[in-house]
């Protein structure tokens, strides 16, 4: 039993590495690759890490001139001419401004001017129309903001379009590209094989982009979801490198200062802007590091300073961004902080970000790190699980998970570095979950094991308890009072002569049956079948509160059995048995016994052998049940002791009191009976043989089928004849079994 319990247990261990090992390998496959699910979630706990670790302090520098409602309700709506955007810039920069972003588009030339008036109402009602007093100057407003843009540090925007399907422009505009140095690690591609490569640009009118200072891309790139998390910084196009708007607004706020785009055999590493080293993922984009919800930045409405309304000395020293708030204008963007930001923010944003050296970053360290988190996570909570139950498992994982979540929110806080705890944890999670599930299952299995197993020996409620709670349940062997039983067949040889060898088999199984079934049921363990005789004992594999209790109430039923089983050997087989039972409790040695192949749950002691003494002692005293003084106060009710004797059974020099069980007898008959033989033992054991030997005379001439009556009749009348020596204790040795 024991060897398949350990093999059980072997293989339930075995299996439950196996399975987490391959649950680990599937997750770390899945973290490889990425799914599209997991991407969502990793994106989703990065928010909730931003949340709780972004710094909401700015440098002051970027601000946010607001073409709102205000601005619309008082100027008229968009587009406005462009002599009034051109007026805009110019009182931005007497302002202060040190730099001018436009998030706004001018790709198509502007129809209220004088001339393009003049020209569409020439073509459509050949109607001539002349301004009078109007300056040259004015009449074309987009050659008025051109003049204006070659005076100041503007910065126009375009979009590049990724849409390789679509011809691209015979005649593209010249744009602003960034001068920058490239370092590149020995064995490194060209940058422009990781950075994104445009196809086609969307791009203001050629004349405002080249009279203006910069210009840059105010392409953003958002997440599956929609959620702009991080953002090229720069693009490739024509084999040449060209900055964001927010980048290319900075350069010129800053002036001439050394670009160096660091590039290494994984991709894009950084990009150093005079000392600043902004960090970029290998395809050039950078994490942005939102400040919060819309507003972080300041805004002021162009109405007001069209109006000079402008506190003065509020845009000095400033870099401004010019975009729209305005209903129906809104350029809305979703972040991790805010779903409806808006989409120049996340321009001043990164300017913001570039100024105060706080960037997020996820160098190539991080990813390696993640795996072997996943992979360490998955061993350790399969060896805990293979281990230890989940008592020890359950908040360990728990404790795992809280300190890779908080490792992630220390990484972000104080390094700035998204680790993300993401597959750790799910690693954990499914690990324990599928692990425990497969466990559970196995440990079913062990529990069914037990029931098959012991309900062979034990009695069903011990087998619920020892399924229910195994740790009570020892293999391994150990000393412990057990109450033990022998009971055996009389002159069963001299019987089964009478029949064949298969009726001999079939009478046995007919009496074993039911008697193991009343051993069980009362709590006991079958310890195995002699022959004809049957080896019990109760108060293990499990203990039994009243053990001795049971053990006697068992023999009792046993011969009830036999009563209603002689009834049908009588009529089957023409003759009825009887059968002696020995009862005894003491300290044994019990558990496994053998060799490590082969091997029996069983007892071994001197009191083994006293109660195997016992039961031989049945035929000698004629009766049915003889127990020992150790279960003489666990005698159920209904029935009597009778001291039988005081013996010394052979291999035992310790003399022990043995008792017969007497039941069925009238009030009347044990008042008489059992006081006179009280009397009569008492004379005995006092030497007074011969008033003995008159009592129990008188008591055999009574109940003439007592044969424990005519044996102290023959001994009286020996110690009569012979006295015994003055040392006799009243002891009686058996000398044989």
């Amino acid at each position: 039993m024991q060897i398949m319990l350990k093999t059980i247990r072997k293989k339930t261990s075995a299996s439950t590495l196996a399975a987490g090992i391959i649950l680990t390998i599937i997750l770390a496959l899945a973290y490889v690759y990425q799914p599209r699910f997991c991407r969502f979630l990793d994106n989703k706990i990065y928010d909730i890490i931003l949340a709780q670790v972004h710094n909401t302090q700015t440098s002051g520098v970027p601000v946010i001139i607001d073409l709102d409602d205000k601005s619309l309700h008082e100027y008229g709506q968009w587009p406005w001419p462009r002599y009034r955007v051109a007026l805009l810039l110019a009182k931005i920069r007497q302002a202060g401004a040190v730099a001018i972003g436009l998030d706004i588009l001018f790709a198509e030339p502007d129809r209220s001017s004088p001339a393009s008036i003049q020209k569409e109402l020439k073509r459509d009602l050949q109607v001539e129309i002349e301004f009078t007093g109007l300056p040259n100057a004015l009449l074309d407003n987009d050659q008025l903001l051109a003049a204006n843009l070659k005076d100041g540090p503007y910065v126009m925007g375009y979009f590049f379009d990724f849409d390789q399907s679509a011809p691209a422009n015979p005649n593209p505009p010249l744009l602003h590209p960034l001068n920058l140095a490239v370092i590149n690690s020995p064995g490194a591609e060209s940058p422009h094989e990781y950075l994104q490569k445009a196809h086609n640009v969307v791009a203001p009118l050629p004349n405002l982009v080249e009279a203006a200072a910069g210009s840059g891309f105010f392409n953003t790139d958002p997440d599956e979801d929609g959620i702009i998390r991080s953002t090229p910084l720069i693009i490739s196009w024509q084999n040449r490198f060209y900055p964001s708007l927010s980048l290319a607004t900075l350069c010129i706020a800053m002036g001439k200062v050394p670009i160096v785009l660091k590039n290494s055999t994984g991709g894009i590493e950084s990009l150093r802007l005079n000392k600043t080293i902004i960090p970029l993922d290998r395809n050039g984009r950078m994490i942005l590091h939102f400040r919060g919800k819309s507003g972080c930045f300041p805004y002021f409405s162009a109405s007001d300073i069209l109006s000079d309304k402008l506190p003065a000395g509020s845009l000095a020293g400033k870099i401004a961004l010019i975009g729209t708030t305005a209903a129906g204008l809104k350029d809305l963007r979703a972040s991790p902080l805010d779903h409806q930001l808006p989409g120049v923010e996340s321009h001043a944003t990164i300017i913001d970000n570039i100024i105060c050296g706080d960037f997020f970053s996820r160098p190539d360290w991080a990813p390696g790190l993640e795996l072997s988190l996943i992979i360490f996570c998955g061993l350790i909570t399969s060896i805990m699980i293979m281990l230890t139950d989940a008592r020890w498992t359950l908040p360990v994982t728990a404790l795992a998970g809280i300190f890779i979540w908080q490792g992630g929110l220390w990484f972000m806080k104080d390094s700035r570095i998204f680790v993300s705890p993401l597959f750790p944890i799910l690693t954990l999670a499914t690990n324990f979950s599928l692990l425990t599930v497969i466990k559970f299952w196995q440990t079913e299995k062990e529990k069914l094991f037990f029931r098959e197993a012991f309900s062979r020996y034990v009695s069903k409620a011990v087998v619920d308890q020892v399924t229910e709670s195994p740790e009570k349940l020892s293999l391994t062997g150990e000393e412990k009072e057990l109450s033990i039983m022998f009971s055996d067949i009389r002159s069963f040889t001299s019987l089964s002569e009478q029949l064949t060898p298969t009726e001999v088999i079939n009478l046995l199984q007919e009496y074993f049956t039911p008697m193991t079934r009343v051993i069980t049921e009362n709590y006991g363990t079958l310890d195995k079948f002699i022959g004809d005789a049957i080896m019990a004992f109760w108060n293990a594999p499990i203990d039994v509160a009243e053990h001795k209790k049971c053990a006697v109430k068992s023999g009792i039923l046993m011969l009830k059995e036999l009563g209603k089983l002689n009834k049908i050997f009588l009529e089957k087989y023409g003759f009825e048995i009887n059968i002696g039972i020995g009862m005894h409790a003491g300290m044994v040695r019990v558990g496994n016994m053998g060799t490590k192949e082969l091997f029996d749950y069983t007892i071994i002691g001197d009191n083994v052998n006293i109660t195997s003494r016992l039961e031989g002692l049945c035929k000698f005293y004629g009766t049915r049940i003889v127990i020992s003084e150790t279960l003489k106060d666990h005698i159920p009710e209904g029935f009597v002791l009778q001291d039988l004797d005081l013996v010394r059974v052979k291999g035992r020099d310790t003399p022990l009191r043995v008792y017969g069980l007497c039941s069925g007898m009238s009030e009347e008959r044990k008042k008489i009976e059992l006081q006179t033989y009280e009397n009569a033992l008492e004379n005995y054991r006092n030497r007074q043989f011969t008033k003995a030997l008159e009592l129990f005379s008188l008591l055999k001439n009574d109940y003439m089928d007592r044969k424990l009556y005519q044996l102290y009749i023959d001994r009286c009348q020996v110690f009569l004849a012979e006295p015994p020596p003055p040392e006799w204790d009243g002891v009686f040795s058996h000398t044989s079994k």
